[in-house]
C-alpha cells in the first residue's frame, strides 16, 4: 500500500481543492447549487480518488482510481472555462488555475503510465 500523503500529484490535488473552495466563495449565489457546487466536487474527487487508488492492492485498481481523478481534473477544467466564459473569474486567474491543472495532467497520465506497465 502506497502512502497517498507522501504523492506530489496528491498534495497538488489538495491544493487546487483549496483554490477551487476559495474561488467558489466569489462566484454568484444563485450558482451555490449549480456550477459552485460541481466545481467543488470534481475539485475534491481528485485526490480522494488518488488516496483511494493507494489503498487497492492491485495496479489495475490503482489506475482505475486514479483515471477516475483524471476525468474529474477534465470536469474542473470545463468548469473553470465557463466561469471565465461567464466573467466569473479574470484572464489572469483562468491562466493560473490552467497551469496548475495542466501540471496534475501531465502527472496523472505519466502515473497511470507507470501503473499500466508493472
Amino acid at each position: 500500500m502506497i502512502n497517498f500523503k507522501k504523492l506530489k500529484i496528491w498534495e497538488l490535488g489538495i491544493e487546487l481543492v483549496e483554490e477551487t473552495y476559495k474561488l467558489s466563495t466569489r462566484l454568484l449565489v444563485s450558482e451555490i447549487y449549480g456550477l459552485t457546487n460541481q466545481m467543488k466536487r470534481c475539485s475534491v474527487s481528485i485526490p480522494s480518488n488518488i488516496a483511494e487508488g493507494c489503498s487497492r492492492q492491485s495496479e489495475k485498481d490503482k489506475a482505475r482510481f486514479v483515471e477516475i481523478a483524471l476525468g474529474s481534473s477534465f470536469e474542473l477544467e470545463t468548469q473553470l472555462h465557463l466561469c471565465h466564459r461567464l466573467n466569473y473569474i479574470n484572464d489572469l486567474e483562468h491562466e493560473n488555475l490552467l497551469v496548475k491543472l495542466d501540471q496534475i495532467h501531465r502527472m496523472i497520465n505519466s502515473y497511470i503510465s507507470k501503473l499500466r506497465s508493472n
